[in-house]
């Protein structure tokens, strides 16, 4: 299920990265956050499958809740003249960090245990 949402949303993106017109400037620093806070989103959901706790309407409403406050935070930031983004930038990249660590122990201790029971039945098949 969560391969066929992957596998719409590249299309989409993929489909809408031809058509759509170049990005002005004047909108990068929100771009930039907007998916900042999209892929932190992402990289929680999917340790929260790994954690065996996903819950699909805390993923949606997290992905836009993160979304809109990040850039409320930029268009303060601009009015302000102050670049207050980039503590959101900061958060939302340890958290990053954090969730990324948690999915590579998974895939470490898992490729571990695949490697011992391989090896157990290594020892038991040259008895």
């Amino acid at each position: 299920m969560i391969i066929l949402f992957i596998t719409i949303g590249c299309l989409v993106g993929v489909i809408l990265g031809v058509n759509a017109p170049t990005i002005s400037y004047m909108y990068t620093d929100y771009l930039a956050i907007s998916i900042i806070a999209a892929l932190d989103t992402v990289l929680g959901g999917i340790t929260a499958t790994l954690k065996n706790n996903f819950n699909f309407k805390i993923f949606v409403s997290g992905f836009f809740v993160n979304a809109i406050l990040s850039i409320l935070l930029t268009l303060l930031g601009n009015k302000l003249n102050v670049d207050i983004y980039l503590a959101a930038i900061v958060v939302f990249v340890g958290r990053m960090f954090n969730n990324l660590t948690i999915i590579r122990r998974f895939y470490v201790e898992k490729w571990e245990n695949f490697t011992k029971k391989e090896e157990t039945e290594r020892q038991k098949n040259k008895k």
